[in-house]
């Protein structure tokens, strides 16, 4: 279903026609000095569960006992009392907006939100949105859910099939230029790595050579205890044959955030965001046999060698602890001692 957001004011309209998709995983990092672009792809909006912008409070102020309430259950640095259910839109797909100078502050190259909602409706000039487009921030208009009403449009939206997804979706790929490690893939492998750490049960895991133990290979020798190993790691999901191991990556739906269910008995799942498992499950990196001979004149080369990273991939450290923090698992002793490990020194 395509819905419009309009200003809960006056009516007017403040978005395009969007398709509702799952949050991205990278929705809370933050990465390098560098503008990024936007989170959201085109045409697109998701909700963010979580309370959102000013005023915040530290952990010392809210106690344990308050953010397991609000489903975190290890200490962070600090927690938003804002609203919950932002609507997350590409800046470009909204309509109708204009800046609230006064709200205007940001850290380096854009703004950053800290002062609250900074865009307001043209028609009535009330507050309905946040555009957070600094450095180190996805570029994103979190809408206000107080301030603005959705206008549903047309029948739902048919849901993908997986054949369709493994078809169509774009893999993520994991090097950028001139060759450092996609933020994209930093982020959903710290959230995977949650996810993989909990499943283990504080046992080694073993990783098979190859793009997954590039993935995660280093951060779970590094992460858990040493020993012999208890458990082994492969990837599962449609297109794949179904593996005999122990803990399983699947693929998450891009429209419904689901993870792809293994047939019953099998073990247990683990989801991957589905362009980085894409990615995994189906890239051919392979390299041509090399050939005798020359090209013929007036043909040009266009077989470019593949970007190759400066150094390993480290998962990005805000987000696996953004994840971890909000795992249940993370109150048995093992695993709140990674998340404090983390805590004290993130690299």
């Amino acid at each position: 279903m395509a819905d419009v957001f309009a200003c809960a004011g006056c009516g007017a309209g403040l978005t395009a026609s969007l398709t509702r998709v799952a949050l991205p995983v990278r929705t809370h990092q933050r990465y390098g000095h560098d503008l990024l672009p936007a989170l959201m792809e085109q045409g697109t909006y998701a909700v963010d569960p979580e309370p959102s912008g000013p005023p915040w409070r530290p952990w010392d102020a809210i106690g344990a006992d308050e953010a397991a309430a609000r489903g975190v259950f290890a200490p962070v640095p600090a927690l938003s009392s804002g609203l919950p259910g932002a609507i997350l839109v590409a800046p470009g797909d909204t309509r109708g907006t204009v800046l609230i100078p006064e709200r205007c502050d940001g850290y380096c190259l854009g703004l950053d939100g800290r002062a609250g909602p900074n865009l307001a409706c043209a028609q009535c000039g009330r507050a309905v949105a946040t555009r957070m487009d600094d450095c180190t921030f996805w570029q994103v208009v979190r809408l206000d859910p107080t301030a603005v009403h959705r206008i549903p449009s047309g029948g739902p939206d048919p849901t993908a099939d997986w054949a369709e997804i493994i078809r169509d979706r774009e893999p993520a790929p994991p090097i950028e230029p001139p060759g450092r490690w996609s933020p994209q893939w930093q982020a959903a492998v710290a959230v995977a790595l949650a996810h993989l750490l909990a499943a283990s049960g504080g046992n080694r895991v073993s990783v098979p050579a190859g793009p997954l133990a590039t993935a995660f290979g280093r951060a779970l020798d590094g992460l858990l205890p040493a020993g012999p190993t208890a458990k082994t790691l492969a990837l599962a999901g449609p297109g794949l044959p179904a593996p005999a191991t122990d803990i399983v990556l699947v693929p998450q739906h891009p429209q419904t955030g689901e993870a792809w269910e293994p047939p019953p008995g099998a073990a247990g799942a683990v989801p991957l965001a589905a362009d980085v498992w894409t990615y995994l499950a189906f890239h051919d990196d392979r390299r041509l046999v090399p050939a005798t001979g020359v090209l013929p004149d007036g043909v040009l080369r266009d077989d470019p060698l593949p970007h190759h990273p400066w150094g390993v991939l480290r998962p990005d450290a805000r987000v696996l602890l953004h994840t971890l923090s909000r795992l249940p698992a993370v109150r048995e002793p093992w695993l709140r001692a990674i998340h404090d490990r983390l805590s004290d020194r993130p690299s």
